[in-house]
């Protein structure tokens, strides 16, 4: 693959590659609508997403840091996306361009103040795995077989700004209006902060894979308080495949069922326990050992829940208060759905909405045992997303509904039961951990 010799850093420099992306996005707008007059207006439909997908992928991949971790959160939306944009952008989760060794020494000294060299027994100057945020390296020290996390330079001074660049694009596909938006984007900006704290990261690694350590099937590296820093976090290197390459070529179902089980249990463990969560649930956060034990390699980004939140929202996953009205009314109120501001129409609207919504999406927590296999259950959530996606009336209305927290909550959930379908994990225990608390 490719190294860079650069990232751009400026906010102008960066404003400038975003727009000569969006001159490319208008030259293959011009190309469909011509193929469209000439041709099928579904296979021109496919090949602006194609088109579109690839050279949006192209300018933030270039970037890195925000613009692209925001590609990342992206490709978690598979019913929300065109199959196009989720591939192409599902790449960004642990398959971009990595910095060339020249960079990456440069970077590591200045975050550091030595060189990997002086720092290291042996330290290996091209990556094995880059992200959005930072790339990984292979290292040695006294024996033990290390991953060296190395932050993109410039990431943490451009959040704020990478966000405004990329504001009216989540303005346009959230529907986004008036007041209320700002909160949304302030919390997405505060978590992307934290994540570029390696510091902040070492003390959650360390907190959170102690907490659940005691769950079966999951493992944790060693994380290295003398060889970390703000920019620098060295764990111990533990061997095995991303999530996605295991679930690509399932050789064993039973295997795939005891690691859905240990998924399942770690995120209820830190849901109802900790009341803070692993919110980025995405396959390259995860590795299959060959002894069969799931591993988790990355704690950047921690969700706290409040108290304020966590009742309504987990008092929402019990079929009794979903199918009680006033019940149901209440809590759509406390977790800032419905408001006070809401017409009748408005309150008719997304009281409906909401209501099929949790039926659907709740229906593993209302069971004993849930298969996450089942074909029919994640073809209905397709279909109730693309529903929504297309709904005239939906877009008349203020997309702005919901706590700020939903954010990082939804995009948990949304990933678990991705990750858990694609494990195929069947007969999985839903309150196992509940039931221990």
């Amino acid at each position: 693959m490719k190294t860079l010799d650069r990232i751009p850093t400026s906010k102008i420099q960066r404003a400038g590659t975003l727009i000569g992306t969006g001159l490319k996005v208008g030259v293959n707008y011009a190309k469909f609508y011509g193929e469209k007059i000439i041709g099928s207006e579904i296979e021109a439909k496919e090949k602006l997403n194609e088109s579109n997908a690839t050279d949006i992928y192209d300018g933030l991949k270039s970037l890195k840091g925000s613009a692209l971790k925001v590609a990342q959160m992206l490709s978690m939306e598979k019913n929300i996306l065109p199959r196009a944009y989720v591939e192409r952008f599902s790449l960004s989760q642990f398959s971009v361009p990595p910095l060339s060794a020249p960079l990456v020494k440069k970077t590591f000294k200045s975050h550091f103040g030595k060189n990997p060299e002086e720092v290291f027994d042996r330290f290996s100057s091209n990556s094995v795995n880059a992200a959005s945020i930072g790339q990984v390296h292979k290292a040695y020290k006294n024996g033990n077989e290390l991953a060296v996390k190395i932050q993109y330079p410039g990431v943490a001074d451009s959040i704020s700004s990478d966000l405004a660049l990329v504001k009216p694009i989540a303005i346009k596909m959230f529907n986004l209006q008036g007041e209320g938006s700002e909160s949304y984007f302030k919390e997405v900006e505060d978590k992307l902060t934290e994540e570029t704290d390696y510091r902040l990261e070492l003390e959650q690694s360390v907190a959170i894979s102690q907490a659940c350590s005691h769950i079966p099937k999951l493992r944790f590296p060693k994380y290295y308080q003398s060889l970390s820093s703000e920019r620098i976090l060295t764990m111990d290197w533990i061997r095995g495949q991303h999530l996605s390459e295991f679930t690509d070529n399932i050789k064993d179902q039973a295997t795939a069922n005891a690691l859905g089980q240990a998924l399942w249990d770690f995120y209820m463990y830190q849901m109802h326990a900790l009341k803070k969560v692993h919110a980025d649930p995405h396959p390259g956060n995860f590795l299959v050992t060959d002894a069969g034990e799931l591993a988790v390699i990355d704690f950047g980004c921690i969700k706290t829940i409040p108290e304020s939140f966590y009742v309504p929202y987990f008092e929402l996953a019990k079929r009794e208060n979903i199918e009680n009205p006033d019940f149901f009314e209440r809590k759509l109120y406390e977790l800032e759905i419905l408001r006070p501001e809401d017409g009748p129409e408005e309150k008719k609207f997304f009281s409906a909405l909401f209501h099929e919504m949790l039926q659907l999406f709740t229906q593993p927590f209302q069971q004993e045992y849930f298969d996450f296999s089942d074909a029919e259950f994640f073809g209905k959530i397709a279909e109730l997303g693309q529903r929504y996606a297309q709904d005239t009336q939906l877009r008349k209305m203020n997309g702005n509904r919901g706590s700020k927290h939903f954010i990082y909550i939804n995009r948990t959930f949304f990933g678990l039961y991705n990750l858990m379908h694609d494990l195929k994990a069947q007969d999985v225990r839903i309150h196992a951990i509940q039931n221990t608390l």
